[in-house]
């Protein structure tokens, strides 16, 4: 009877408001403004479907533009494309919602129909729901899921809300609540501890953060299931807390430490006589806050972890069958990600119960070797590492990797995905990405044009050819190292190699090839004066060209040092000085480049439960503010190498942190001293 319900509840929902389904009134009445819906005429029309494949029509009816899907996210995935390539709007992380009253929705001549190779159009990284989303209020998120909807992203994972049903597991498995607050992480730091990397750090978490978790996870699952999306949630992957071994007599096995000092959860025995009680005890628990799914997410031995004594093939056996008695026919995604998925687990999982995530596809394409043994898998694109800022990318990879996997595992590629650490940079390749499977190879020549004109609304010479730099210096690397790093946001010294322990400040770009495409998209200020997107990039472009100068002006300040030519060296690093704080004016006037845009919002998520106090909204700001400084404590962030990983070029904070610490490590040199590195990292805590 309760499926007949839900049944029903799920048709009422297709019913058109006015013609159009009612979810699709209210997406386009959200980015569009009140009234938007009326301007368009909409429709489900599953026999659209060529091949199983999704497509949508864009044509005319009544003199409107008239958006036809053969399912619900191709419908809005041509609602997308009809703004970018019509309507020439493009909504994106610094523009989300625009007011449509004022702009001419064109209808076209003849329809254009757009079939997609993709079956699955995957989106998210649990690094992403803590460097970017760890601190998103409700209304944030919403705004995030409408853009989801116009990409056509059908599968996206969903995490909000695991900290509520493992406090709820663990309360039945007999646990206390300060048992509990050792184990769950707090709001910046859940990404490593779903991902089984730590325990506890950032937390405790007070009843109230339970209660804002539940309620926001429910909105968020709604919302994407309303749109079309069936989430990926978090299965149980045989991970227990370090203490379950004693605490629950259960034979569990120590997964030793992550980064030099974190304690990592311990793996459960699949062997344990327990183990299908405990995991059906966890799915229980997440069907109650979070529902049923088709997709479950789960990455046992995530960077490291110890396998040694551990019957690998039998583990991932368990932890298959588990989901299945759970939720029969589900698919397991799993991240291919440094030594995973083992092989083990590709030889036992049979065909179609593993959907692979090719984490980094545009750097490194593990599909190459041997397409993950006959096992479905998306080609994604990781970007960015850490949320850091800079414009950064493998543009000729994208246009060329997904087509090249296709041709070669046409059984096999089922999809594209985006997987990075951090959000909200670089747009464009996230517009391009999830435009790949909606068209063929050839038409990526001339993207780059098309999507300059969509971005400010009209054609401009000037900025197509300022994009097509950008497309082929800055946005093209040509190695699989991560992002290039600023130097300016390094910890202070004359040989700077990397921020961050796995990045490089070494640039692979042309850097006059940016400063080029500056002066051209600089020759449009007047016109796109008030643009937002323009205001956005030409920030962006310019604060690239400034801090690819100071990779150049250290060695200068260094050879100066060395040479004991200390007058230089002062005029030197006074330069240096200048453009940190020339920077931090700059990027102080766009919000996404502003450090108090991170800190306050983390402060107003307080905002959303009542009950709240000053002291739960500095909680909040130094979560968010110790995830992109020191990271961890003192063994972790300098042993670990965490510190500054996740560095951010942001007005208030350039000026503060990082141009403040270069300006204590040249007056040292000056006065002929030197900073160890403990010192730095107390004045930075």
């Amino acid at each position: 009877m309760k499926k007949l319900l839900l049944s029903m509840v799920a048709a009422l929902v297709l019913v058109s408001c006015g013609n159009n389904p009612q979810q699709v009134s209210a997406l386009l009445d959200r980015v569009g403004g009140e009234g938007t819906s009326a301007r368009f005429e909409t429709q489900v029309k599953k026999s659209l479907a060529k091949d199983g494949q999704d497509v949508f029509v864009i044509g005319e009816k009544k003199g409107k533009p008239f958006i036809q899907g053969s399912s619900l996210s191709a419908l809005t995935t041509g609602i997308g494309w009809y703004l970018n390539h019509y309507a020439h709007v493009n909504l994106t992380w610094n523009n989300l919602t625009t007011d449509l009253s004022e702009v001419t929705l064109p209808v076209p001549e003849k329809a254009e129909t757009r079939t997609c190779s993709a079956d699955y159009r995957y989106y998210l990284n649990y690094c992403t729901f803590s460097y970017t989303m760890g601190f998103w209020t409700k209304e944030r998120w919403e705004k995030e899921i409408d853009w989801m909807a116009l990409h056509g992203i059908n599968i996206p994972l969903a995490l909000v809300g695991t900290d509520v049903v493992w406090k709820n597991v663990l309360t039945e498995l007999g646990y206390t609540r300060e048992e509990i607050d050792k184990f769950v992480a707090g709001p910046g730091f859940q990404a490593w501890w779903l991902m089984s990397n730590l325990e506890g750090w950032g937390g405790p978490n007070p009843d109230w953060w339970y209660v804002r978790q539940e309620n926001l996870s429910k909105f968020i699952l709604g919302r994407m299931r309303e749109l079309g999306m069936d989430p990926v949630l978090p299965g149980f992957g045989g991970v227990v807390p370090s203490t379950a071994k004693d605490k629950l007599g259960i034979d569990a096995t120590d997964q030793g430490n992550w980064c030099s000092g974190f304690r990592r959860p311990s793996f459960l025995q699949p062997t344990d006589e327990r183990y299908g009680e405990i995991a059906q005890i966890y799915y229980k628990h997440l069907e109650k806050v979070m529902g049923k799914s088709k997709y479950y997410s789960m990455d046992p031995f995530h960077e490291g972890g110890r396998t040694e004594g551990i019957n690998l093939k039998e583990a991932f056996t368990t932890i298959y069958n588990e989901m299945q008695k759970h939720s029969p026919g589900s698919t397991w995604v799993i991240q291919a990600w440094d030594r995973n998925p083992r092989k083990e687990a590709l030889d036992t999982i049979p065909k179609g119960g593993f959907i692979v995530l090719d984490l980094y596809g545009e750097g490194i394409c593990k599909w190459e070797n041997n397409g993950f043994h006959g096992h479905d898998f998306l080609w994604c694109m990781l970007h960015n590492f850490g949320g850091k800022t800079g414009m950064h990318g493998r543009y000729d990879s994208m246009l060329q990797n997904y087509y090249k996997a296709l041709e070669k595992y046409p059984d096999g590629v089922k999809g594209v995905g985006a997987t990075p650490e951090g959000l909200e940079t670089c747009p464009v390749l996230y517009d391009l990405l999830f435009e790949l499977p909606w068209m063929n190879k050839e038409e990526g020549q001339d993207w780059i044009k098309r999507y300059a004109e969509a971005r400010y609304g009209e054609k401009s010479e000037a900025m197509e050819q300022g994009w097509e730099i950008l497309a082929k210096s800055v946005l093209n690397c040509p190695n699989p190292s991560q992002d290039v790093e600023a130097v300016i946001c390094a910890r202070p010294s004359l040989d700077v190699r990397r921020v961050s322990g796995w990045g490089t400040t070494q640039i692979y770009h042309d850097i006059t090839k940016v400063r080029e495409a500056a002066a051209l998209m600089l020759k449009e200020k007047d016109r796109f004066r008030g643009n937002p997107n323009y205001e956005h990039d030409i920030a962006d472009v310019v604060r690239q060209t400034l801090t690819d100068s100071t990779y150049y002006l250290i060695k200068d300040i260094a050879a100066s040092y060395n040479k004991k030519d200390m007058v230089a060296f002062k005029e030197q690093y006074t330069v240096f000085l200048d453009i940190m704080e020339d920077l931090n004016r700059l990027l102080s006037q766009i919000n996404l480049f502003k450090l108090e845009n991170w800190t306050e919002s983390a402060r107003l998520i307080c905002d959303e439960v009542p009950g709240t106090t000053e002291a739960d909204r500095d909680w909040m700001e130094w979560n968010a503010r110790t995830l992109i400084s020191v990271w961890g404590p003192e063994q972790c962030a300098e042993r670990g190498r965490l510190h500054d990983y996740s560095s951010r070029q942001w007005g208030g904070m350039l000026n503060d942190f990082q141009r403040a610490r270069w300006e204590m490590f040249f007056t040292a040199l000056e006065e002929g001293k030197t900073i160890p590195s403990q010192e730095w990292f107390k004045w930075e805590e």
